[in-house]
């Protein structure tokens, strides 16, 4: 089992910036896999990014990449996602999840075996 928890979302302007971070307790951290992904009201969850148990490997949506930035501590059991040039259709719930089938950087949502509770993150024009 993995017990996720999210944190850092909120409230921004268009062109802002927000850092989310999400906690993780339960297994072996550096031994998995973790994704942020994001709902939107109306659509399919979806994928943002992921980063490998190691933080070795990274993968991005194309609507994120070189805006975000996913990283990793495993030192402190963390993964964050830094969202720069924010963007009003970034609005959504977001979600970090654990894969935790062994050397998998998944893009799929539905390959994910444990979530976070979301975090709201709105971006204002």
């Amino acid at each position: 089992q993995v017990q996720l928890a999210e944190s850092g979302g909120g409230l921004v302007q268009a062109g802002g910036s927000l850092r989310l971070s999400c906690a993780a307790s339960g297994r072996t951290f550096s031994s998995y896999a973790m994704g942020w992904l994001r709902q939107a009201p109306g659509k399919e969850r979806e994928f943002v990014a992921v980063i490998s148990g190691r933080g070795q490997i990274t993968n991005y949506a194309d609507s994120g990449k070189g805006r975000f930035t996913i990283s990793r501590d495993n030192a402190k059991n963390t993964v964050n996602l830094q969202m720069n040039s924010l963007k009003p259709e970034d609005t959504a719930v977001y979600y970090c999840a654990a894969d935790l089938w062994y050397g998998r950087i998944s893009t799929m949502a539905s390959e994910y075996e444990f979530w976070g509770q979301g975090t709201q993150v709105t971006v204002s024009s």
